[in-house]
């Protein structure tokens, strides 16, 4: 047998060639394997189906349009236990990326504090935060999640201690926000002059126009701001000196936003004590609070490594070089030392980002109704369609891993050097 790596004549093409010429050969094998792995896909697939037909349950999603008849405590729009699955799914979905994005923020924040934290010159702050990187990385996040509820639950006053003459706590920035061991009242945003909500995608959930107003104002005062930064950096490089622009900056950003809630009648509802609970404001339950804090903390540990390997690797004549035109340590941080980390924390960092997302799924845990709970969980439970409702699961969890990826990856490629 041999392989030969000339060109043949033309028009000599033999399928022998497919084999024996290395041109062909690694095309070949690729076609043969996903031929192959087809083969066997389909196969497991036409045989998961005939079984369940055998069984009795063929795959169907009906259920889905069917009465949920649970309830679920957190949400973010409306909804009844009489609603279908479809909506306690999509509010469990809702409640998934809340968790999603409030952890990825909050741990982004204390990762990166505490990462440039560990190489302080100051030997006390250093250990400290060694010690809550180690003491964090090295507990399951479950446990985290736990111990968290438990401590908010055990420590906190409950609603009868805000009562009266004797009462033995009280509610806190001028009574608007009352902390207890049900949760966190907050005050809500209201409008009297509403502009009203508009039903999409057949009506699962309504749309607010004066939030859609509000952020349409706001995006474009932030693009004017930016337009005016560009302005001063074009000045700046032109002439050498940078005019003052914050003030037209901040009222291009803050004039018209205060215009547009002015117009709404924009004003804050304030949780009252009523009877036995608290009535009114935004309530934030214990399980949301406990699943934030603790995913959030024990994520920043990761990532407070991942800061920290990142700055090492930046060359200490960068941090040199500033100092000696006079910059201090904070300023040399921030414009020097993090702006090139970030090429190095950025890939390492979008795992973390995943991982939070899928520790979400603990949720159950502490009694957070998000997707796991509600679609994979109780539908799971009432209809027995276990197999579509963990495949819709995992495809959910798989779009909105790929989306976080696909977000962080276009944001490393404008980090990244650009070659000339």
């Amino acid at each position: 047998m041999t392989t030969t790596d000339e060109m043949p004549a033309a028009g000599a093409f033999r399928p022998s060639m497919l084999i024996y010429d290395s041109r062909y050969r690694s095309v070949t094998i690729q076609i043969i394997a996903l031929i192959g792995f087809l083969v066997l896909f389909g196969w497991l697939v036409s045989n998961t189906i005939e079984n369940l037909s055998a069984l009795g349950k063929p795959i169907a999603f009906g259920f889905l349009w069917e009465s949920a008849g649970y309830d679920i405590n957190q949400r973010l729009l409306e909804y009844d236990s009489q609603d279908s699955h479809w909506r306690a799914a999509f509010i469990g979905l809702l409640n998934t990326l809340l968790i999603a994005i409030l952890g990825c923020i909050a741990a982004t924040i204390v990762g990166v504090m505490v990462g440039v934290a560990r190489l302080s010159s100051n030997w006390l702050v250093a250990r400290l935060m060694s010690i809550y990187v180690e003491m964090f990385r090295n507990v399951p996040v479950l446990l985290w999640i736990v111990f968290t509820m438990a401590i908010l639950i055990e420590t906190l006053p409950a609603p009868r201690a805000f009562r009266g003459e004797d009462a033995t706590a009280s509610m806190l920035l001028s009574d608007s926000v009352a902390i207890t061991n049900r949760g966190v009242y907050v005050p809500e945003p209201l409008f009297s002059r509403s502009l009203g909500d508009i039903p999409v995608f057949g009506g699962l959930f309504e749309v607010s126009l004066d939030l859609l107003a509000i952020l349409a104002v706001l995006g474009a005062g932030l693009y004017a701001a930016r337009l005016v930064r560009r302005r001063a950096d074009a000045i700046q490089n032109r002439t050498g000196e940078r005019p003052v622009t914050w003030y037209l900056r901040l009222g291009l950003v803050v004039v018209p936003l205060a215009a547009v809630l002015i117009a709404l009648g924009f004003h804050l509802g304030y949780p009252a004590l009523k009877g036995f609970n608290f009535q009114g404001g935004i309530h934030l339950r214990n399980s949301l609070i406990a699943l934030w804090l603790a995913l959030s903390l024990y994520t920043a540990a990761f990532i407070a490594e991942i800061v920290r390997a990142g700055i090492l690797a930046v060359s200490k004549g960068q941090s040199e070089a500033a100092a000696a035109l006079g910059l201090r340590p904070d300023r040399i941080m921030k414009l020097v030392v993090l702006p090139q980390a970030l090429r190095v924390i950025v890939p390492p960092l979008i795992s973390q980002y995943l991982n939070l997302t899928k520790n979400s799924s603990l949720a159950i845990a502490v009694g957070y109704m998000d997707l796991t709970g509600t679609l994979m969980g109780i539908t799971l439970n009432q209809t027995g369609r276990e197999l579509e409702t963990v495949m819709m699961g995992m495809l959910v969890y798989l779009l909105i891993s790929l989306s976080i990826s696909g977000v962080m990856n276009l944001y490393n490629s404008s980090v990244k050097l650009k070659e000339r």
